[in-house]
């Protein structure tokens, strides 16, 4: 499997994050289990959860409670590079990145982990209710307890991430190392709203490339929509852009004999990107696993780059 180094990180991770969203709420533990053995004994290492996942299934937490259910069990956890997140919505906190919240989910997270430590904490969500200098710190904290080796932002915007690491660097805090954001291969409207998650535009790939800023993309198959005629491509994506770009994808697809899913999946991590990948059944898991391993052309990546609605 192709692997990286999470940029300002020591982090080596497999290119293909493992998303660990539903495990132990809608996917049981021989599900959750089957589908981590398979990823594993595949080469993967990078791990993806949250402390309220998934909230929506059942009451939160479950994810990494099987997490650490299957790392002490496995007895790997010094194999795995394991990212959480903290600031969505719990059952006993609305959505929150104040101090006491983040120092306290933490403790939650580790617990439930059976882990003494976080390689990746992630503040989930970009809360503006509450000082930069006051998450940063208590996210600094944990870094020099020994709790987190490395902090990262999701759902954040580009100027957003500038002003962190300005707030950052004036008090002396560990940085972000990286953001965690909705991306895939169609680009949404001008008008997408996705609530409080926020999509990857031109601007924070441009943050990005300039900052050398490592980015992770979450959702990038859209659920299985590309593929599956029971599910439909979100509205936020319906538009002639995404037209144009579907049909040169499912083009060189068929072209290069691989599936649109896998197509995607070697788009991005042929363009730095790792991205966040889950799977429920074995197949699911074995296509991934194909698209994660392929490497494309300059001039495939660059047909992809390229596709779009004529302006």
């Amino acid at each position: 499997m192709k692997t990286t180094t999470i940029k300002n990180t020591n982090l080596d991770v497999s290119m293909f994050c493992l998303g660990g969203q539903s495990f132990g709420s809608r996917d049981s533990k021989a599900v959750s289990y089957a589908m981590l053995d398979q990823f594993a004994d595949a080469g993967g290492n990078f791990l993806d959860t949250a402390n309220n996942y998934a909230i929506w299934n059942g009451q939160g937490g479950e994810s990494e409670t099987m997490l650490g259910n299957w790392m002490t069990d496995r007895g790997n956890r010094d194999q795995i590079v394991l990212a959480t997140k903290m600031g969505g919505r719990t059952k006993d906190a609305p959505m929150s990145s104040k101090p006491e919240h983040i120092l306290r989910e933490c403790e939650r997270s580790l617990k439930r982990l059976q882990t003494d430590h976080i390689d990746l904490y992630y503040l989930h969500c970009d809360d503006r209710s509450v000082p930069l200098e006051d998450q940063l710190g208590a996210m600094d904290q944990l870094v020099r307890e020994g709790k987190v080796r490395y902090v990262g932002a999701s759902n954040f915007k580009a100027w957003r991430l500038a002003e962190a690491a300005a707030v950052s660097t004036a008090n002396n805090f560990t940085a972000f190392c990286c953001v965690q954001q909705r991306y895939t291969y169609l680009r949404p409207r001008v008008d997408a709203d996705f609530g409080f998650q926020k999509s990857c535009n031109d601007d924070l790939l441009e943050y990005c490339a300039q900052r050398d800023f490592q980015l992770v993309a979450y959702s990038p198959l859209l659920g299985g929509a590309y593929i599956r005629e029971d599910r439909k491509i979100q509205q936020q994506y319906n538009h002639r852009d995404s037209d144009a770009r579907k049909a040169v994808l499912f083009q060189i697809a068929e072209e290069t004999g691989v599936t649109p899913n896998q197509l995607i999946l070697a788009w991005m991590t042929g363009r730095g990107v790792i991205p966040i990948s889950g799977a429920s059944t074995a197949d699911q898991m074995s296509e991934s696993l194909v698209g994660f391993d392929l490497t494309l052309t300059d001039d495939i990546l660059d047909r992809l780059d390229a596709a779009g609605a004529e302006q």
